[in-house]
């Protein structure tokens, strides 16, 4: 492992330099699966803070060359947390994320169950020849599990590092920050659109 290497994980991940090093240890000096264990280790800590309450937070906004627009509201457990740089370049992030991917919804959980009956009426429609049941019910499943990653935020690629979901990213911010995050709702407008699209309450 050399010097190097710590820093630049340290930049990409946020992890601290102890937790840099153990997990270039257990990669035997492997980058990339060091990365992957900082990730997962990011993700075990989201889990264990997932039920903690988070009524802090901050509305951010973005405007896209006058045309495009978004609100976005980003909770986190405390006020101290909400008013870091890092947290606002975060949720800043998200916020260009909406703006140029046009998610439709935070998570799958949010698609409501119509909606999903019409696609895949839609997508039947479109499965030509006579297959078996059992066939045309895996290619439904195959083609809404890519309409949820398509129109769901959390299941997006982030358009800064295209190996890594929103979902992870929050993750590893939950890891770096030590506070449950959850990203609550979002409105984008568009001056090509006739309506706002995302969620709202």
């Amino acid at each position: 492992m050399s010097m190097e290497q710590i820093t630049q994980l340290r930049n990409a991940t946020g992890a601290g330099i102890l937790d840099v090093k153990k997990a270039l240890d257990e990669a035997g000096g492997d980058y990339d699966k060091a990365m992957d264990i900082i990730r997962k280790r990011g993700a075990a800590v989201a889990l264990k803070k997932a039920g903690r309450v988070a009524s802090e937070g901050v509305i951010t906004s973005y405007i896209h060359q006058e045309r495009i627009g978004v609100l976005l509201e980003v909770n986190c457990e405390t006020d101290f947390v909400a008013r870091t740089d890092e947290y606002k370049a975060f949720a800043k992030d998200l916020a260009m994320q909406i703006a140029s991917m046009q998610p439709e919804y935070v998570s799958e959980e949010d698609v409501p169950a119509d909606v999903v009956a019409k696609e895949r009426e839609i997508y039947k429609e479109q499965i030509e020849g006579n297959k078996p049941v059992d066939v045309v019910e895996k290619i439904l499943d195959g083609k809404i599990q890519k309409y949820y990653d398509e129109t769901c935020l959390m299941r997006q690629k982030f358009f800064k590092n295209e190996d890594q979901t929103i979902q992870e990213l929050v993750q590893e911010t939950i890891g770096k920050m030590g506070e449950n995050i959850q990203i609550r709702r979002f409105v984008r407008f568009s001056l090509d659109d006739n309506h706002a699209a995302g969620q709202s309450c």
